[in-house]
């Protein structure tokens, strides 16, 4: 539990680490009873090259999943443009949403994280049409059953693409089962490591809770790494171990102590998400140790 009995953030990986590897695993299935072994508590099942799961296999995960107590996200298809100008385009990723829905369902996911796309010269136009390939997501989803899980636009990490903040709180505010995924390292890296700190961190969880209500900020979908960046936002997604790279999870740490926040943080370090994973982990539980007890601030 956190603070003032509240349930205490979820922590785990993007995909399978090097080391599950290394230990001779390897089939997902696993990954559920490997996680629970090192303290983690959630798992993004990576479908990022396409939805290629059959549903034997994430009814299995499922499964493992619950008995270990590990929560289930998806990461959806990097292919998803939802603001493509391309009919046929768009039509592909509604089909690639509506299987990585589809998968989350059969393991009992709570989550689909996307990438909205790329916005071309006219980012106003943009995300007018992402947002109406989204609310047609949306609709057949409802009509196949698929709307219990929610689908999260994620903040991207390079200026050239669909997915700043207020563009993903805008798409957020389209109604249903829509929430954002904040990820931190990929907003420190649009702003040239400037969006970093406990206060620009704040601001961030302000905005969220202004748009969307406490409920989602309480249990917002994280995700955190070091971010190596240039002029053109991220370059790639690095380790702990890598000296001199940001954003530092010690701030946000505090921040989810302070306000009593239980989100999912999802690590996407290079090779090491699970290692990364128990050091922010172990950083949050530090903070929350030495805090006061019960909620300090708010929002």
């Amino acid at each position: 539990m956190g603070v003032g009995g509240m349930a205490e953030p979820r922590f785990g990986p993007a995909g399978n680490p090097d080391s599950f590897y290394r230990a001779g695993y390897k089939s997902s299935t696993d990954m559920p009873a490997w996680l629970r072994r090192l303290g983690l508590t959630a798992y993004e099942y990576q479908c990022v090259r396409g939805v290629h799961i059959k549903e034997d296999t994430a009814r299995r995960l499922g499964e493992a999943a619950r008995e270990h107590g590990v929560a289930l996200s998806i990461h959806a298809p990097y292919y998803v443009n939802l603001a493509a100008t391309d009919r046929t385009l768009r039509e592909k990723t509604r089909g690639y949403l509506l299987d990585s829905l589809r998968a989350a369902v059969w393991m009992g996911a709570t989550t689909v994280v996307f990438h909205p796309g790329s916005p071309g010269e006219d980012r106003a136009a943009a995300l007018e049409r992402a947002a109406r390939t989204l609310r047609e997501v949306l609709d057949a989803a409802g009509e196949e059953g698929l709307d219990r899980v929610a689908l999260a636009p994620e903040t991207t990490g390079k200026v050239n693409q669909l997915g700043s903040l207020e563009e993903v709180l805008a798409l957020c505010s389209l109604g249903g089962n829509v929430v954002p995924a904040v990820d931190f390292g990929h907003l420190y890296a649009r702003s040239g490591g400037v969006l970093a700190g406990k206060e620009a961190f704040a601001e961030v969880l302000r905005a969220v809770e202004r748009h969307l209500g406490r409920a989602v900020l309480t249990h917002l979908h994280i995700h955190f790494s070091p971010v190596e960046f240039g002029r053109g936002g991220e370059k790639r997604h690095r380790t702990t171990l890598d000296p001199g790279l940001g954003p530092d999870f010690t701030p946000l740490a505090e921040l989810l102590v302070e306000w009593g926040l239980a989100p999912t943080v999802i690590c996407e370090s290079d090779g090491r998400q699970a290692e990364d994973a128990l050091v922010y982990r172990d950083i949050y539980r530090r903070m929350r140790e030495a805090g006061p007890g019960g909620v300090r601030g708010s929002p």
